[in-house]
């Protein structure tokens, strides 16, 4: 007769095997419940807005953002949806209210915490180093409103697992602006440089944070192609030739930059998947999804110089400092959908969509996202207007 030691060896074994079975069988393919975001003004929906004094709004907040689709301004720093808009959309689910400021939002769908100007590090760190950054809504902050706030989004902690395990997670773009504050005020690039394995650290320690809590499928962006920002272009505009890439005309240097980090971020996404088997892993390749654009515009339907700004004044990339989108004085142009840039520092609706069914279609996700579990009318979607 077996002892009862023997029997609690045996069912320990019957329910790791169990539990192993399940994991390594789980599908990749999720029924995404909703979607939870976080990072800068890149995917941010309007809580910048809600933090701001009333008597101190940012640009967003003034026409003509949000003119192209919403028709008034809603907080996004664009003229109408963004990247995260276009993959609610795909998906099926309503545009993600955004956390800060809401009164009374209708979270059970999805909810967002990105902040216009946030940073992944801790603004304390960037301090120390001499670099000022404006928004003190770090991706620590957010994920810690995210975890303070989940028993009003849920209810129960058995409505948190569940959400939790079937929700999107948009880590980013986030980093952006920690290059961004200190580039600004023209900090050496090899200064900069340092702050890229700070920044990686915090992303992958926000997505394991967050796998502990439950967490299943992160989609994790790399930076845009700094060198083809028109901020840039103005800033470190330069009569040598040689500095800038003969195809795009953007700077070399800040592109290899942004290079830099993305492909530090693809190595750390690449141990945690290894560490994580079971857990959806994504990149999403935002430098070329961008990139095609500005090489091949007429393809996409974009004006043939995809450089200037839409939304702005002066000087060869119609930008000039201090001048902001949404001032009486700055004009826009008359069809912002053969633009790529939007306001000098944001894209336009038109680049965002191509970007978004870059992520959605392929070949800009890595590893390509599944969609052979969810409905009939999602896969048969040829674009994103359909």
């Amino acid at each position: 007769m077996a002892s009862l030691d023997s029997h609690v060896l045996m069912k320990s074994f019957f329910l790791y095997t169990l539990l192993v079975t399940s994991v390594s069988s789980e599908t990749k393919c999720l029924n995404y419940q909703s979607i939870i975001s976080f990072g800068d003004s890149i995917a941010d929906t309007g809580n910048l807005i809600g933090l701001s004094n009333p008597n101190d709004l940012p640009e967003s907040a003034f026409p003509p953002y949000g003119e192209t689709f919403f028709h008034h301004p809603t907080g996004r720093f664009s003229d109408g949806r963004l990247i995260i808009d276009f993959i609610a959309e795909f998906l099926g689910l309503p545009h993600l209210p955004p956390f800060y400021g809401s009164k009374n939002g209708n979270f059970e769908r999805g909810v967002n915490f990105a902040v216009g100007g946030a940073t992944a590090l801790e603004c304390s760190v960037l301090e120390e180093r001499g670099i000022h950054c404006s928004t003190n809504k770090s991706l620590g902050v957010q994920l810690k409103s995210f975890k303070e706030s989940l028993p009003t989004l849920c209810g129960s902690p058995s409505n948190s697992i569940d959400m939790i395990g079937n929700a999107l997670f948009l880590i980013g773009e986030i980093g952006g602006n920690d290059y961004n504050y200190p580039f600004f005020v023209h900090k050496n690039i090899e200064e900069v440089k340092e702050l890229v394995p700070l920044v990686i650290s915090t992303i992958s320690t926000t997505i394991l944070e967050l796998v502990d809590m439950g967490g299943r499928t992160f989609l994790v962006p790399g930076n845009f192609p700094l060198g083809c920002s028109v901020t840039y272009l103005t800033l470190y505009q330069t009569s040598n030739k040689q500095e800038y890439d003969p195809q795009t005309r953007c700077l070399t240097w800040l592109n290899e930059f942004s290079e830099y980090h993305n492909g530090q971020l693809q190595a750390e996404l690449n141990r945690l998947r290894k560490l994580y088997p079971h857990v959806n892993i994504i990149y999403g390749d935002y430098y070329n999804a961008l990139l095609r654009l500005i090489q091949e515009p007429a393809k996409f339907g974009l004006m043939n110089n995809p450089l200037p700004a839409c939304c702005g004044l002066g000087g060869q990339y119609n930008f000039t400092f201090g001048v902001k989108c949404g001032l009486k004085e700055v004009e826009c142009c008359k069809d912002p959908s053969k633009y790529v840039n939007w306001d000098g520092v944001h894209m336009t609706e038109a680049a965002y969509k191509w970007i978004a069914e870059g992520l959605l279609k392929g070949p800009y996700a890595v590893p390509s996202l599944d969609w052979s579990c969810l409905s009939s009318e999602i896969k048969v979607k040829e674009s994103l207007d359909t």
